[in-house]
């Protein structure tokens, strides 16, 4: 979508994906590798009785949804911030997440561009809020 396409108010859904404990484990092993993503074991001990995903593997899978619906298309420029991120409720192995998208923000840029900035808000099958975001991109006019 071009930018004066968008408007503040306007909201999408996007389609679920379920979080396996291997997709969990094998994030956590490359980038966020500590023991409440990877020993089961040791988890269990902890506050959420088992293996929990990395916040930031819920942000990318928020962000992934998001950009499969194919609303930025070929009209987005660049990412230029992530704010406001918080981890509401811990990802849990078979959760199964999607992301409701409001815009929040449209700004009119230089050079036939302007930013708009959309709320991600992730929700797991049980309609509990595991995240929040705000990202901004510049998108074409």
């Amino acid at each position: 979508m071009k930018f004066n396409e968008f408007f503040v108010g306007q909201v999408f859904k996007t389609k679920s994906i379920t979080i396996t404990k291997e997709s969990i484990r094998r994030f956590a092993a490359e980038f966020d590798p500590q023991y409440m993503h990877l020993d089961e074991d040791k988890a269990k001990q902890g506050r959420f009785n088992g293996i929990i995903a990395s916040g930031i593997q819920t942000i990318a899978v928020s962000f992934k949804l998001w950009v499969e619906t194919g609303v930025y298309g070929d009209d987005v420029i660049a990412g230029t911030a992530m704010n406001n991120l918080k981890f509401i409720n811990p990802v849990y192995p078979e959760d199964e997440l999607y992301t409701i998208v409001e815009v929040i923000e449209v700004r009119e840029k230089k050079n036939e561009t302007g930013l708009v900035t959309v709320r991600l808000s992730t929700f797991n099958n049980k309609d509990e809020k595991v995240f929040e975001g705000d990202l901004s991109v510049l998108v074409k006019q």
